[in-house]
């Protein structure tokens, strides 16, 4: 049984949905009756496929292309019909003091993090508003959108960035019915995280073990999270219970970040 029935059945799509924290989203979705479109790179571009998982879809998707994004939002549509709520998640960090880095990570963490979640959320919303119709955008941002991390400038860049496009869509929307928000996720136990601790470690002289029992230290709770511990938060975000909030950034950081 769902837990939100009004979940059942809404096409949600998903970016970076291949692993880490979107392939949580999609599972969550998934176990809520939705009907799912995981976008990610790992996956054929051009072809919106079904899995062994009657409720999700997967499409290859650049995130950072435009044009790309119209044309996989478009066969999405015309399959499945219009996408309601928009969880972007596809993302990428790269290690380096702000001194030197160099302008390609600065512009590969922008072109993901930043402008691909921009034109999925554009894209969207727009056509959300063009027919009249409600739904939910939820960015996944970071607790590096509200704190500055030393090695991660670019990363950290482009989470603020993306804070700032969740205020500024929620109000420019608000009056469509379409909320925005974010989600801050903080140490969360993926892929990508297990890599930053490795680059992380040899950047500052660490073993990478050294920078899991620092990461441990810092929370609160005394955990590191899962993606389970996000999509549960994202899940909120795109039910009724959370129809009274827009332009918010939810940490879930284990206490790690609290403003």
């Amino acid at each position: 049984m769902s837990t939100f029935p009004e979940l059942v059945d809404r096409v949600v799509f998903v970016t970076g949905g291949a692993s880490g924290i979107g392939r949580g989203i999609v599972e969550a979705f998934a176990a809520q009756g939705s009907r799912v479109v995981s976008a990610d790179l790992a996956y054929p571009s051009g072809v919106l496929a079904t899995t062994d998982d009657e409720h999700v879809w997967t499409i290859g998707l650049d995130v950072s292309d435009e044009s790309a994004v119209v044309s996989a939002l478009a066969l999405v549509t015309d399959e499945l019909g219009l996408v309601e709520t928009v969880a972007l998640a596809a993302g990428i960090s790269t290690m380096g003091f702000a001194i030197d880095t160099d302008v390609e990570d600065w512009d590969r963490n922008l072109s993901i993090n930043a402008r691909g979640s921009f034109l999925v959320a554009k894209h969207v919303a727009g056509a959300l508003a063009r027919a009249g119709r409600t739904g939910q955008v939820v960015f996944i941002a970071s607790q590096a959108g509200k704190n500055g991390y030393r090695g991660m400038a670019a990363y950290v860049a482009s989470k603020h960035a993306v804070l700032g496009l969740t205020k500024t869509m929620a109000v420019e929307l608000a009056p469509a019915g379409i909320r925005v928000n974010a989600v801050c996720p903080g140490i969360i136990e993926t892929p990508m995280k297990h890599r930053e601790r490795i680059e992380g470690a040899a950047l500052r002289g660490l073993r990478p073990d050294d920078i899991l029992a620092e990461d441990r230290s810092q929370v609160p709770l005394g955990r590191t999270g899962t993606p389970a511990d996000v999509a549960g938060v994202v899940l909120f975000l795109a039910s009724d219970l959370s129809s009274y909030m827009t332009g918010q950034g939810i940490n879930v950081t284990g206490g790690m970040t609290t403003h």
